[in-house]
């Protein structure tokens, strides 16, 4: 066996970032920057009133209170998306609507709360002195031009959308997401609620990590269900690698008679056969295989495809992905080396955790919530076999069980928040 680390290791070794891709910003959301955005102009364009009310010069209300109202003459209205009008002079007041440009000569608002209406409709009762400055928003208040706004880099955000769409950006440069293809093998498996004959188990790990795929950021191409047919599974193959940016496989990569996909990835491609020191999801089949241009949209040379060839117990192979396919598909996202996985906290056990030592690091399906202490805390999922997908639908977290005897009640580990379930 190989520990945890270095089977992670080797797997990121072969994830490098993708080309990175002119995308429009309806799809850039989730993705990575790679150039970052220069303010070109100010923000806001124009000096603005920051409310409704009465553009006036402060000046003009110099002692006005609500027991001593300052009248002035209305001379106009301004509303957003006009262009700035009706400068005053004194003693005049331009109504005036949250977002439109302050007139010229105007330099304070007073809000329409500290107004009334006056004896003629030309006129208005002001009835807060104000500051030069009072409720306006001035040109490149928020930004300048040659500010930077942020740097490559970045995961684009709908923030990030929003300044660029201020700037009248309508492409932005970007590692793109992974379009991912899905399959599992197996002459066992069938879809769909026909009734099963003797040795037969509905396919549900494909479903599973179809989800996984798309919860990583990443797209998700169904490449179906593939017989124990050593052609079938090199056709699979073949054609995902020409489409897809990397391949995730279901099954076939322990050491029985019928593992094909041993078989074929060992013909066309460069593949390592792991056995790593985890319960579950010991056995890890990575490498890479020939495939076209990049499927994801970027131009360029042939490039090597990533291959995860996980296991084909449920829980097994929900454990390997979220260990070594999410970071790996992350990685080739330009996710940063700390957003590769699930987050990572400590929490407080609630039941005791049965294991053995047996050399390997165990990952517990547990429900964590967070208790009036404002810490964690961890109770098992159910039954733990690796078989046993029941323990998913309950679970939220992998609790991480190093190497040892039982974990008491009150011990703390660390946990995964996968959100799997609950």
């Amino acid at each position: 066996m190989i520990s945890l680390d270095e089977a992670r290791a080797f797997v990121l070794g072969a994830c490098g970032p993708l080309p990175s891709v002119r995308v429009p910003l309806s799809d850039a959301l989730g993705c990575v920057a790679t150039e970052g955005l220069v303010a070109t102009e100010p923000v806001p364009p124009f000096a603005n009133t920051a409310v409704d009310g009465f553009a006036v010069r402060a000046a003009d209300t110099c002692g006005a209170s609500p027991a001593s109202p300052v009248r002035f003459r209305v001379i106009g209205t301004i509303r957003a998306g006009m262009a700035p009008a009706f400068p005053p002079g004194p003693g005049d007041a331009v109504r005036i609507m949250t977002g439109a440009p302050m007139p010229d000569g105007a330099d304070a608002v007073v809000m329409v709360e500290d107004s009334a209406a006056a004896g003629g409709t030309d006129e208005v009762d002001l009835s807060a002195e104000v500051a030069a400055g009072a409720h306006v928003r001035p040109a490149g208040d928020d930004l300048r031009p040659g500010d930077d706004v942020f740097p490559a880099g970045d995961l684009i955000t709908a923030g990030h959308l929003g300044v660029l769409a201020t700037f009248g950006v309508t492409e932005v440069e970007v590692v793109p997401r992974a379009r991912v293809g899905v399959f599992s093998t197996g002459d066992e498996l069938v879809e769909g609620p026909q009734d099963l004959l003797p040795g037969q188990i509905r396919d549900s790990n494909r479903r599973t990590l179809l989800a996984l795929v798309e919860q990583a950021g990443c797209t998700g191409v169904d490449l179906g269900r593939i017989p124990d047919d050593e052609a079938a599974i090199t056709d699979a193959i073949e054609r995902g690698a020409a489409t897809c940016d990397a391949l995730v496989s279901s099954g076939g990569v322990s050491m029985g008679d019928f593992d094909f996909v041993k078989v074929v990835l060992d013909r066309v491609g460069d593949m390592r056969w792991m056995q790593v020191a985890i319960k579950p999801a010991k056995p890890l089949a990575f490498g890479t295989v020939p495939g076209g241009s990049s499927a994801s949209g970027s131009s360029g040379a042939a490039r090597r495809v990533p291959v995860f060839g996980l296991p084909g117990n449920p829980v097994s192979s929900v454990v390997s992905f979220e260990l070594f396919a999410r970071p790996g598909l992350r990685s080739m996202m330009g996710r940063a080396a700390s957003d590769l996985d699930r987050p990572r906290v400590r929490a407080i056990v609630e039941e005791p955790m049965h294991r053995h030592r047996d050399g390997k690091i165990q990952f517990a399906r547990v429900v964590c919530r967070t208790g009036e202490d404002g810490r964690f805390h961890v109770w098992s999922a159910g039954r733990q076999g690796s078989h046993h997908l029941s323990a998913l639908v309950g679970a939220n977290a992998l609790a991480v069980l190093p190497d040892g005897d039982a974990v008491d009640v009150g011990a703390e580990v660390d946990v995964l928040l996968t959100d799997l379930g609950a």
